[in-house]
């Protein structure tokens, strides 16, 4: 593998504070909150024992086309729009017959999800049961394929070095943007458009989620339901959202006179081995993709100066967080979570953080963690709370891990 240096040029998200990248910020700097009582009526039909959530704060039907939007999937509509903001950040035109802004051979896109399309395969099967054979659309199967939202942003932006998907649950939104770096150092693209999507608020997921007993039942307090090292935290909120980064080869970059936001400098991934839904107890995996980060930008963890922590404000998963972080990185990163503000975007979590993590470098900024009013003694770190922090930060890692015992480090330094 080559030794180039990866860039980001353009970034786009819809999340549960803002339907683009400018909105979400501000909101995540100053505190804002994006979770709120659910009003579907399965909730109370199920008896949900969670019926709290952090759902898109602009709905994805008011930015798409009528028809387009009801061929999309809820997961592949907020790809597609996270995907052509970021596009459109880089300073490109969406490709036509007349004009391919660039090399479409060299243009990848890998984009995770960590469940896909349960939204249009639940209505589907409903509608089966119901009306039959004949009612069912023919593009049930596109639309609820885990490589949906991947697959139509390359169509799009006609990307033919490849179309990736990642599937590795809460961590497939990094592991998607490491997988665009590695397309890229390997030679294969000059441009990915990587990042992850999630829409799963769903009957299923939520029950599932129910009974293994991992959201939030603070039903009476939506707004101080996610709370990420507090020592009264009761599981996370589930959420939906996309994040979406145009990584680039730095000198194509230069060449365009293109703005860049950070460099992609390192990642790190593992796997525990060790449990379907717990981390290890040592955390291994975790303390090992942090430092293999580290060690692939040709650094080390003194120069690391904030983590944006994957911390869902779960008992234990947010105690083995921070008790990796200092043993990988140290006490004195600056850390903040924010799914105290967004919830738990799954799939989209790694991407959406990601583009926290690098904005925080890029502005000087790191956001403040929600919630956190009594940190837990065992946690051990700086966590930013009550104002956001200002800081001079060379190079940030973001954490995000998932079901399966995925662990996946990326790493930002400055431009």
């Amino acid at each position: 593998m080559s030794n180039v240096d990866v860039v980001v040029t353009g970034l786009g998200a819809t999340t549960p504070l803002g339907g683009d990248v400018s909105s979400t910020w501000d909101a995540l700097v100053a505190g804002r909150n994006g979770v709120r009582t659910l009003e579907m009526d399965w909730l109370e039909r199920f008896d949900m024992p969670s019926r709290i959530g952090a759902p898109l704060a602009v709905e994805p039907t008011d930015v798409l086309p009528r028809v387009q939007a009801r061929r999309l999937d809820r997961c592949e509509q907020i790809a597609v729009i996270a995907a052509r903001e970021a596009w459109a950040d880089a300073g490109f035109a969406i490709p036509t017959d007349d004009d391919e802004p660039v090399d479409p051979d060299r243009l990848g896109v890998s984009i995770g999800t960590g469940i896909g399309g349960p939204l249009t395969m639940l209505g589907m099967d409903d509608i089966l049961e119901r009306d039959g054979l004949r009612k069912v659309s023919p593009l049930t199967v596109p639309m609820l394929m885990p490589n949906g939202p991947a697959a139509h942003v390359g169509i799009e932006l006609r990307a033919r070095a490849g179309v990736h998907t990642t599937a590795s649950a809460c961590a497939s939104g990094a592991e998607a943007i490491a997988n665009a770096y590695q397309m890229i150092q390997n030679g294969r693209a000059d441009i990915v458009v990587a990042g992850g999507a999630e829409a799963c608020i769903a009957p299923i997921t939520v029950a599932g989620f129910c009974q293994s007993r991992t959201l939030s039942t603070r039903n009476d307090e939506p707004d101080r339901a996610s709370r990420p090292f507090d020592v009264d935290r009761d599981g996370f909120v589930l959420g939906e959202g996309a994040g979406i980064l145009v990584l680039e080869r730095a000198d194509h970059a230069a060449a365009r006179g293109a703005r860049v936001y950070a460099r992609l400098s390192g990642y790190g991934i593992t796997s525990d081995a060790h449990h379907i839904t717990g981390n290890h107890p040592e955390g291994i995996g975790q303390i090992k993709a942090m430092r293999n980060a580290v060690a692939l930008a040709g650094l080390t963890a003194t120069d690391i100066g904030h983590v944006n922590a994957h911390a869902t404000s779960t008992v234990v998963g947010d105690i083995g967080e921070a008790a990796a972080i200092r043993k990988a990185i140290g006490d004195h990163v600056v850390v903040t979570a924010p799914k105290a503000s967004i919830g738990h975007l799954v799939g989209g979590a790694g991407a959406v953080e990601s583009i926290a993590t690098l904005l925080a470098i890029y502005y000087g900024t790191i956001p403040v963690t929600r919630n956190l009013e009594n940190l837990d003694p065992k946690v051990g770190l700086d966590v930013v709370t009550g104002e956001p922090r200002k800081v001079d930060l060379s190079a940030a890692i973001n954490n995000s891990f998932g079901f399966g015992g995925h662990n996946v480090a990326v790493l930002f330094t400055a431009a």
